[in-house]
């Protein structure tokens, strides 16, 4: 049974939560206004989410169409909401970024994001609990930087590229005793700068601090093995660039775990209320491909489980002088 929350607000403002059930139509559940608060509320009660959620009377089949979708996971102070993520971890990943870093006429010496790759699929997975290798790892910002279902990705002004990556996204609350526990996952674009991380790879931190989006779902419960769902980009209505893309631990390098490992062991990352969103990473880029994005073009990403696709417009942001004054 592939079980998934959406929040939402109505027509007069009020928010709201609704349960998808092996994709029948979402229905509303009674006198709960988020994801953060059932996840609260389960923590108290020494519940897991779907037993939590199942305590809860549902409503009437909600009208997708009569609401505005929210990201899936939110908190009301957006700098207790973080956004990372972790790079070079799904098969295949490495090649687009090993042509993007070097010539091999020039250089046939593996690059450090091949050495970093292999390294996972050497290491990624360890047996019985243990650490493995650890992975590459970003930081995207804070909760202002995520984006609600069909609400623009936002690339700044200087920015020499606005690329999508398809992908998965494990959604976290770090209970009060400081212990991480995971709500579930979502559909997610990690928005990306790549013609700048290809200038120079000590860039790659520049080339993340942007918006990123998810979709209106978050999966409750496992992800599964082997997630297969396709990338598009839309330019004045018309498909421009389509690809499938892969994801679960059945095409990845490292395990879920093994990332999660990785993040949670720095304690200023178990800080009790704090929300995480990780990204898990891709092996699909349009980019790679040749790609060019402007203003307007739409992202559109679907996969099974998740019933509904990410779906954001790209806009540009206006140029901001930014200057520091001495007090």
């Amino acid at each position: 049974m592939a079980l998934s929350l959406i929040q939402f607000r109505d027509g007069e403002g009020r928010r709201g939560v609704a349960v998808l059930v092996d994709g029948a139509p979402p229905r509303v559940l009674k006198n709960v206004t988020s994801v953060r608060e059932l996840a609260k509320a389960a923590l108290v009660a020494g519940n897991s989410l779907k037993d939590q959620i199942a305590a809860y009377e549902t409503g009437n089949a909600l009208d997708l169409a009569t609401v505005t979708l929210l990201p899936p996971i939110d908190h009301h102070d957006s700098a207790h909401l973080l956004l990372t993520g972790t790079g070079l971890t799904h098969l295949g990943s490495a090649e687009g970024r090993d042509k993007m870093h070097r010539s091999a006429a020039e250089n046939p010496a593996p690059t450090d994001s091949m050495k970093m790759f292999l390294m996972g699929v050497e290491g990624g997975k360890p047996l019985n609990g243990a650490a493995g290798v650890q992975p590459e790892w970003f930081y995207k910002g804070d909760g202002s930087m995520l984006v609600a279902p069909d609400a623009p990705l936002s690339s700044p002004s200087f920015a020499l590229d606005a690329g999508e990556e398809p992908e998965i996204a494990g959604i976290y609350m770090i209970d009060d005793a400081g212990q991480p526990v995971r709500l579930g996952f979502a559909l997610a674009n990690e928005f990306s700068d790549h013609v700048t991380e290809r200038g120079n790879y000590l860039w790659l931190a520049h080339s993340k601090l942007r918006n990123a989006a998810l979709g209106p779902e978050m999966l409750v419960g496992d992800l599964p093995e082997d997630v297969r769902g396709t990338s598009r980009i839309l330019r004045n209505g018309e498909t421009i660039w389509e690809k499938p893309f892969l994801s679960g631990e059945a095409n990845m390098s490292h395990s879920i775990a093994n990332l999660e490992h990785h993040h949670f062991k720095y304690a200023l990352f178990r800080r009790p209320g704090d929300i995480h969103v990780h990204f898990f990473g891709t092996a699909t880029l349009s980019f790679s491909e040749g790609i060019s994005t402007q203003k307007g073009d739409i992202f559109e990403i679907e996969a099974a489980p998740f019933t509904l696709p990410v779906r954001n417009p790209i806009a540009i942001e206006a140029p901001a002088t930014v200057a520091v004054k001495a007090l």
